[in-house]
């Protein structure tokens, strides 16, 4: 194991490096700068001369080619400073992602938490219903889910709860009375802030898992043990649950494994439409704006997490499935 995590850590290591290579290359070559970009012009008091463009991009490195840029860049991060933004003030890009990131762990680890704890007992009780009129239903109403787009349901979610009903605000993470309430009446606020945001995050996830265990389900009760169970008079809930159900796990701890990246990495698109200003909102801005080391600070923690989620799937097979090893 320890061999096996050493090549691993390597292999990240590139990885890394190539990844945020290409991605400085392409965001160095959009048209503009942080200082020229259509979002930085759009203040006419703060648009800037020429002149002063060309000091600030040679104050912050900007002058030099994307690539020698990159290698500067890296060598910082090294040392573990991220840059500053030159979008907000100077701001560092490390307390701008820590401000941020309350707001999409709390919207994403729910909808997680959600998603597990609502697919796993759909999937387990669609397997042992296969093929009745309740279990095609659910089955239909769990694909119309996963077809439908989560920024067209977060649209008429809030025509209905806000513009039509009254009952849930439309945007934002907290009012603007917020400060002068209770302690219940900020929970009770930010409850109902959350709530469609929440949904448009959960029900995608929540149908792919719930079908997803089903077919991985079906797969295993057609395996020979599985009737031999039968075939002993084991009870329908023991080979659901402790035959079957177990051997769908090498599979599902995949899904567990790659769900750490989105649990900071948000929605971008919902994140803007319910103008929730969690990281996904800052990655969206950030581009508009140009703002070089809030995108690539955003990459590297991204990229990061992808493969931590990766090395975690690899690590709990070997939980799952003793006979699993890493010789």
């Amino acid at each position: 194991m320890i061999s096996y995590l050493i090549r691993r850590l390597g292999i990240g290591v590139i990885t890394l490096l190539l990844i945020t290579f290409l991605v400085y290359g392409l965001v160095r070559n959009i048209p503009g700068t942080p200082f020229t970009s259509d979002m930085a012009q759009m203040n006419p008091s703060k648009m800037m001369s020429p002149e002063a463009v060309e000091k600030l991009n040679r104050l912050y490195g900007l002058d030099k080619p994307w690539y020698q840029a990159y290698f500067y860049w890296m060598s910082n991060v090294l040392q573990g400073d991220f840059g500053v933004s030159y979008s907000r003030n100077n701001k560092p890009v490390s307390t701008l992602i820590l401000e941020r990131m309350p707001a999409t762990v709390l919207l994403s680890a729910t909808s997680l938490v959600l998603a597990y704890l609502l697919s796993v007992p759909i999937g387990l009780w669609s397997s042992a219903k296969a093929d009745s009129p309740a279990e095609r239903t659910v089955s239909t109403f769990l694909y119309m889910l996963y077809s439908l787009p989560s920024f067209v349901a977060a649209l008429y979610l809030q025509l209905l709860f806000y513009v039509k009903l009254g009952w849930l605000p439309l945007y934002g993470m907290t009012s603007d009375d917020y400060a002068t309430l209770t302690t219940a009446g900020k929970a009770w606020d930010l409850l109902q802030h959350a709530t469609l945001p929440v949904i448009c995050f959960t029900y995608t996830s929540l149908a792919f898992y719930s079908r997803f265990i089903r077919a991985n389900m079906q797969e295993v009760l057609r395996q020979d043990y599985i009737r031999t169970a039968r075939a002993k008079g084991v009870s329908p809930r023991s080979i659901i649950l402790k035959h079957a159900f177990r051997n769908t796990l090498i599979p599902f701890v995949t899904l567990v494994g790659l769900s750490l990246p989105a649990l900071f990495s948000g929605a971008v698109i919902l994140e803007q439409i319910f103008s929730w200003p969690g990281m996904g909102r800052l990655y969206f801005e950030s581009i508009g704006q140009r703002d070089y080391n809030v995108i690539m600070g955003l990459t590297l923690m991204f990229s990061m997490l992808t493969l931590a989620g990766q090395l975690l799937a690899d690590i709990l097979y070997a939980v799952v499935d003793p006979r699993v090893t890493y010789n």
